[in-house]
């Protein structure tokens, strides 16, 4: 009983959602009901539950589902660690263990390529510090966060300049080795003798090896010294296993004898420069896969210009509060959100959106900070600051894109966690080999020996051990594997954010390329979202009269109709009269006095009441209606004028993108709470294939998941506001949107422009990216699958596998940055 008592622990949970004793009792009845809870207590006024758990029997991670699964949910809060000393996949592996076995912590994501641990924890179990000790127990360390986004491009050239430091010194002292080595290797001359080649060797390859490469051993040691072992661990031992042969070699010479095995010493430097030369090109092609976040950050304004008492004055950008006016000349950048209070301009807005093309902008409007003010002087009243604003959210949402996986990388991540042990075990399993069968190992080296010149069957059967071993422990490569998926991924996501495509995660970018199905809600989504005329039909006057008239007496409405045909009557320059004695007939149109004459403007019944006959009108009014349009008939002092339609009209690249994702193998589906006759309508249009009107918004998440059961992998796109739940329930949200208005949150994926195309560009970007990833992952399991057994049989120089190493570490980092070539736009924008 005591030792069931031991097992026992306390845990305080923070749930948000409770609202009065009927909600204790359901958190409370849910947790209890939980295998392993001996006691709970749910406290409304603190809003926490207090636990006393078996934690053999149950985890906190399953806590925290049930609390969900009953309605509610537990506070959380994610947290973006730089850590520092992480050198390959293992490294990535050992930091993950440490964070997730820390009390309090729900997800670890460690990304190698940004080395950055997003970690997702309750509060209250455990805090950043805890986090930091627990990374800094495991041997590696945190950098502080201050500043280090502004400082982050100048970090990543000091890396870029040390690995290039550490490269050129290696190379000063092995380029000699490899000139000495020459002779040696092709007519088996020392030179001058023995003794001198084999101390040359020794004495070259060890600034090689403790000066140039010492944070490599420095990394080796303090991953063996907290109990792991990264892939440091394999060169550190390669290169001391080489290292050694050359006193044991000197001391045969020195002695009068022949050295009883060869010397590697020189070959020790040449893996080490080898190995620094493939650090410096991978940091390189690194730091390009990483720019994304950088030009982002290099997009924001230093300065601005606000008006205090009247007068002009320049602040730092941190210095903004909300409601202060800024003063944006042409030519500047807009420092932060806010709305136009004074002046006009077009601004240059691509950041945002990826289109190139100016957009007009006036009083009441909106603007992103960051867009550049093209042609006008323009007063804008401060609305966001700070992270507040669309770039910040922007930056978050991309950096935590990068430190997102991707699923298939599961498997990868469970190879690194034992990849290096397995390593080291099958070097010494080679090295025994060798020493206890060396004929049955060499007959394989035999054979190759004719066509590979540096197998050397004829070596003794310790020097032929040392040989395959060291091979053995610097072929293998984690490094390849921890790379392939977070390079391809920051590349992919830093492409979105170039092209108005915000990717929330990682497995959104797998699940979108999955999808079979994409369901639109119709307003404001496939149409535009407001009214427009779409047609005239004049009756015995020109469509401009019938316009003027019919205008000039909404012109006191603000029904969304009225101000439709307003908007026409305006944008076709009509001059417009001040209507008289105005009234609105609710439901029905507008009566009212327009240059003397009264003037009726409303539906067809509104005119069937007042005694019109609708006549030869009769027909048209029913084939717009049949259209899903609104009709609208105007009368003159008891004769009518004609018919004016009014629609919520499609987005100009509606038909055409809905077209493209048909051709892609996509079943689109159009989800409104609209009557189905306006519904059929439009999709009709624009080439849907099927269509679910009448929904209410409460049960379109029921709709997602029919479609879900029906077809798999379901992809909704809304407008992240009015559709959040169903964007939740389907494997893939889409929000779309245009600037400011959209919410970030709302959404797996945030399509900044409003336009269709922009689905399309997102399904493009998602397949061009998971195919890298799986590119890169097959060339990293490829690599060892076949490097490491030659390794064992000897097939491979010490060099040579050194060389291959550092070669499918870049392969697969340059992979990655060729996505930045695929054009991701729809097939009838190509041209």
């Amino acid at each position: 009983m005591a030792k069931q008592e031991l097992k026992k622990q306390e845990l305080t949970l923070p749930v948000e959602g409770m609202t009065c004793a009927s909600c204790v009792a359901h958190v409370e009845k849910a947790l209890g009901a939980v295998e392993g809870v001996d006691k709970v207590a749910v406290n409304l006024a603190t809003e926490r539950a207090t636990l006393d758990y078996d934690p053999t029997r149950v985890s906190l991670s399953q806590f925290v589902r049930t609390v969900q699964d009953s309605g509610y949910d537990v506070s959380q809060e994610t947290v973006v660690l730089p850590v520092s000393g992480m050198t390959c996949a293992s490294c990535v592996a050992h930091v993950e263990k440490a964070l997730t076995e820390t009390p309090g912590v729900l997800d670890t994501a460690v990304n190698l390529a940004t080395e950055r641990a997003t970690v997702t924890y309750v509060p209250g179990l455990v805090d950043r510090a805890g986090l930091v000790a627990a990374v800094r127990e495991a041997g590696y360390d945190v950098v502080d966060m201050e500043a280090v986004a502004e400082e982050e491009a100048g970090e990543e050239e000091r890396k870029m300049d040390r690995a290039r430091r550490r490269m050129l010194l290696a190379w000063a002292f092995t380029a000699p080795i490899v000139l000495w080595m020459l002779p040696e290797m092709f007519w088996g001359l020392m030179w001058p003798n023995a003794a001198v080649f084999n101390a040359g060797m020794l004495l070259l390859a060890l600034p090689v090896l403790f000066w140039a490469g010492r944070q490599t051993y420095r990394s080796a040691w303090s991953s063996l010294r907290h109990g792991n072992a990264n892939m440091d661990v394999l060169i550190a031992m390669g290169t001391l296993s080489s290292l050694l042969t050359g006193p044991v070699a000197l001391w045969g010479t020195l002695t009068g004898g022949e050295a009883a095995i060869a010397n590697y010493a020189g070959v020790s430097g040449m893996i080490m420069a080898f190995h620094l030369t493939g650090r410096y090109v991978e940091a390189t092609a690194k730091g390009r896969a990483s720019q994304a976040i950088r030009r982002l950050l290099e997009l924001g304004a230093r300065t601005a210009h606000i008006l205090v008492d009247g007068r002009e004055k320049e602040v730092p950008i941190e210095s903004v509060q909300v409601g202060d006016v800024m003063v944006v000349r042409p030519g500047e950048k807009v420092p932060t959100d806010g709305i136009i209070v004074e002046g006009e301009s077009a601004l240059d807005e691509s950041m945002v959106t990826g289109e190139s093309m100016p957009v007009n902008r006036g009083p009441g409007e909106e603007v992103i900070g960051a867009t550049v003010n093209q042609d006008g002087l323009l007063k804008v009243r401060a609305a966001r600051v700070g992270r507040e604003t669309f770039l910040a959210q922007v930056i978050q949402l991309v950096d935590e894109a990068q430190g997102s996986k991707v699923p298939i990388q599961a498997f990868a991540d469970r190879v690194t966690a034992i990849f290096v042990p397995v390593i080291v075990v099958i070097a010494v399993l080679t090295l025994l080999a060798w020493l206890i069968f060396p004929s049955a190992m060499g007959v394989v080296a035999e054979r190759a020996a004719g066509v590979l010149p540096w197998v050397n069957p004829e070596l003794g059967a310790v020097t032929l051990a040392i040989f395959a071993t060291v091979a053995v422990l610097v072929i293998a490569c984690p490094c390849a594997l921890g790379l392939a998926t977070p390079t391809a991924l920051m590349v992919g996501s830093g492409i979105g954010a170039q092209n108005g495509i915000l990717i929330r995660s990682g497995e959104a970018i797998q699940t979108l390329k999955d999808l079979r199905v994409i369901v639109f809600d119709k307003t404001g989504t496939l149409t535009k979202g407001r009214p427009e005329v779409t047609d005239l039909a004049p009756l015995g006057v020109a469509e401009r009269e019938l316009l003027r008239w019919a205008a000039s007496a909404e012109l006191g409405s603000e029904h969304p109709l009225g101000r439709a045909v307003v908007e026409r009557a305006r944008a076709e320059e009509l001059e417009l009269s001040e209507p008289v004695d105005f009234q609105i007939e609710r439901g029905r149109g507008v009566r009212a006095q327009v240059e003397g004459r009264p003037v009726l403007v409303g539906s067809p019944r509104f005119m069937q009441e007042a005694g019109l006959d609708l006549g030869p009108l009769q027909a048209e009014v029913e084939r717009l209606e049949g259209e899903a349009k609104t009709v609208m008939l105007a009368a003159r002092a008891g004769q009518l004028l004609g018919a004016i339609a009014v629609a919520d009209t499609l987005k100009a690249d509606a038909v055409a993108a809905v077209g493209e994702l048909e051709r892609m193998g996509l079943r689109t589906v159009m989800l409104t709470g609209d009557n189905r006759r306006t519904a059929e309508a439009i999709a009709r249009q624009v080439g849907i294939s099927r269509v679910l009107a009448e929904v209410l918004p409460e049960g379109k998440v029921e709709e997602i998941r029919r479609l879900q059961q029906e077809a798999s992998r379901v992809g909704m796109v809304g407008d992240g506001i009015n559709d959040a739940p169903a964007l939740t329930q389907a494997d893939v949200g889409i929000a779309i949107g245009s600037g400011t208005d959209i919410a970030i949150e709302a959404a797996d994926i945030t399509l900044v422009r409003g336009n269709l195309s922009e689905v399309v560009k997102a399904v493009n970007l998602s397949r061009a990216t998971f195919r890298k990833i799986v590119q890169n992952l097959f060339w990293a399991f490829f690599y060892n699958v076949i490097m490491i057994p030659l390794a064992v049989l000897g097939l491979m120089h010490p060099v040579l596998a050194e060389i291959a190493m550092a070669t499918s570490s870049i392969t697969v980092v340059s992979n990655a940055n060729l996505l930045r070539r695929v054009d991701i736009r729809p097939g009838y924008e190509r041209g």
